[in-house]
């Protein structure tokens, strides 16, 4: 996907500015004055909506083609996305009955990796395929003596069943091979993998972080195969738990994005839009390899993990500074943002957040938001052009051919989460949790930086409301508020892992070095950056997914429990060997 070009280009600012911006960091051109900095970002997203606005309507058209997918088995339909039209395909159980036809041909899906995604994936697959009386075979490809093999076997894949075995074999027996092994290890292992596959056969890719890998090579897929891709909007855990729970109600699920990269066969796209609809998802909507890993590793470094630790480490230590309690300083925090603010945000929208505070509580949001939305904005764009140019997947990898020597720790065991986090989750009464108005708008303020900068960067909304708001509101969250941020942070994929513990830090110090100053030396409201807000198209975006929502919410249990969690659920705690997958 070709990206915007910087929006100091379309700045009204006078020449000499202009002609600064373009070849100076802008952080280093405003350094001296907080206020013009905000000037400077004000003037740039007007811009974007003015002079850019053309040429972000060729990218989206650009991509709008990129998705017309010839789907024989499936029927699209047209969603309006806040004046944009997208096309999306709907799931549920009802079309079981249509996954015969999509999956004709295949008779063997080999699930390589036991990491995050790889125990829901595959025994939803296998689910879904008895439920629609398929002779489809899901089997478990791991390397020889993984650790793994015996929580596989756990969940009924065995080697006497033919349904367990070793990576590459499973890979050369395979007609579908959704490669689920690390990042890092598909970085290492692509060749050996590729090479082995079957002519005709389908690499399936749950993230688009190869093509990154194969990009910053210089090298691309074999040309006999399809390559496509299903991204659950979810961790592993969410994305079984609600496949659950949807047994009894038809439509629970994961929501889903899918790609197209390669078609050798003609079938690709609905292989692609069946495996969307057999792990559970409610609907899936289009997008590309690339469009899909930017907006992925970007997401998950900045609200969906990266932003929000950094960001409730910083206001548990404001307020505590402020006078309050451990545990009311953590109550008004961490769990105001994984409670209220998101249960909030997951049924009504960010703006229902604003309106349901009084006019005080409404003041403070406001003070909160526009003092916060510039300098997060600031870490978002570093984020995205780290990823588009590909330092950010040169970084998992290079991280990844270090952890033989340094093992990546865990982050859950300090005084904050260890001891106050588990002491206020053991007293927790959930309606006495309070929507605390400064941290809605700090936390908001975030969210809607993360998606700005995918709007302007050309993403649709589709992938913009899943990837920025749906899956930390309805997967991440309530794993987070049933154990922890930091847990969170602790047991999802190491390229997440990795991206939280570098990108975090920066949202922490931003936000205490710049938004807070602001506010606490009573700096002039930005009245602009919180009418954008309020009257920003991503809102009724939003609302068109909302009315796509699962019509169930995520159980999870908390500290103790088995619930939602556990080989049979998918894996919340997981080991692996870097660069073997």
């Amino acid at each position: 996907m070709h990206t915007l070009p910087s929006a100091m280009a379309h700045m009204g600012c006078n020449v000499q500015t202009q002609a600064v911006a373009q070849t100076t960091p802008l952080r280093t051109q405003f350094a001296g004055s907080r206020q013009l900095r905000r000037a400077v970002v004000r003037a740039a997203q007007r811009s974007l909506k003015t002079s850019g606005r053309k040429q972000s309507l060729q990218i989206r058209n650009a991509v709008k083609e990129l998705l017309e997918f010839d789907t024989k088995v499936f029927e699209k339909e047209k969603v309006d996305f806040a004046g944009a039209e997208e096309f999306i395909y709907r799931g549920g159980r009802d079309k079981y009955k249509l996954l015969p036809q999509a999956f004709k041909g295949i008779k063997k899906v080999g699930v390589l990796g036991w990491g995050s995604q790889a125990p829901a994936q595959a025994q939803n697959l296998r689910d879904s395929f008895a439920e629609a009386d398929m002779d489809v075979q899901v089997t478990i490809g791991l390397r020889k003596g993984s650790k793994s093999a015996e929580e596989a076997k756990q969940c009924g894949f065995t080697e006497e069943q033919g349904t367990l075995g070793e990576v590459l074999d499973v890979v050369g027996d395979s007609d579908l091979v959704i490669l689920l092994i690390s990042d890092a290890a598909q970085a290492n292992l692509y060749p050996r993998i590729l090479a082995a596959m079957k002519p005709g056969a389908t690499l399936g890719l749950s993230h688009g972080f190869l093509l990154g890998v194969l990009k910053n090579d210089g090298v691309d897929f074999r040309d006999d195969i399809n390559v496509v891709l299903v991204a659950p909007k979810g961790m592993g855990p969410s994305v079984r738990r609600l496949y659950e729970q949807g047994k009894s109600v038809n439509g629970a699920g994961i929501n889903c994005s899918f790609a197209v990269q390669q078609d050798a066969t003609g079938t690709a796209a609905d292989i692609a839009v069946g495996w969307a609809i057999a792990v559970g998802a409610p609907f899936a909507f289009g997008t590309t390899l690339e469009s899909e890993y930017r907006s992925d590793i970007y997401g998950e470094r900045c609200i969906l993990l990266g932003a929000v630790h950094g960001m409730v480490e910083g206001l548990f230590r404001r307020f505590t500074r402020q006078g309050m309690s451990e545990d009311d300083a953590f109550k008004n925090s961490v769990e105001s943002i994984t409670g209220p603010i998101s249960k909030t945000i997951s049924t009504q929208g960010m703006l229902a957040v604003y309106e349901k505070l009084d006019d005080a509580g409404k003041k403070t949001f406001k003070e909160a938001y526009a003092a916060s939305h510039g300098p997060a904005m600031d870490i978002c764009y570093e984020i995205y052009e780290d990823v588009a140019s590909g330092n950010e997947i040169k970084s998992v990898v290079q991280a990844g051919d270090r952890f033989d020597r340094f093992p990546m720790g865990k982050i859950d065991q300090t005084y904050l989460w260890k001891e106050v986090g588990q002491r206020v989750r053991a007293a927790r009464k959930e309606e006495e949790i309070p929507l605390n108005p400064f941290t809605a708008g700090v936390y908001i303020a975030t969210m809607m930086a993360t998606v700005q900068v995918l709007r302007e960067k050309g993403h649709p909304y589709s992938e913009i409301c899943n990837e920025s708001i749906i899956e930390a509101t309805d997967s991440l969250n309530p794993y987070m508020h049933a154990r922890g941020v930091a847990f969170m942070v602790d047991n999802c994929s190491y390229t997440a892992r990795l991206g939280s513990r570098k990108w975090a830090p920066r949202f922490d110090y931003i936000l205490e070095q710049q938004a807070y100053v602001a506010i606490d030396n009573h700096e002039k409201l930005d009245e602009d950056c919180v009418n954008e807000f309020l009257n920003d198209p991503v809102h009724k975006a939003l609302a068109t997914c909302s009315q796509m929502r699962p019509p169930v919410d995520i159980s999870v249990g908390g500290e103790g429990s088995t619930e939602g969690v556990g080989a049979g659920a998918a894996r919340i705690e997981y080991s692996s060997s870097v660069a073997r997958g």
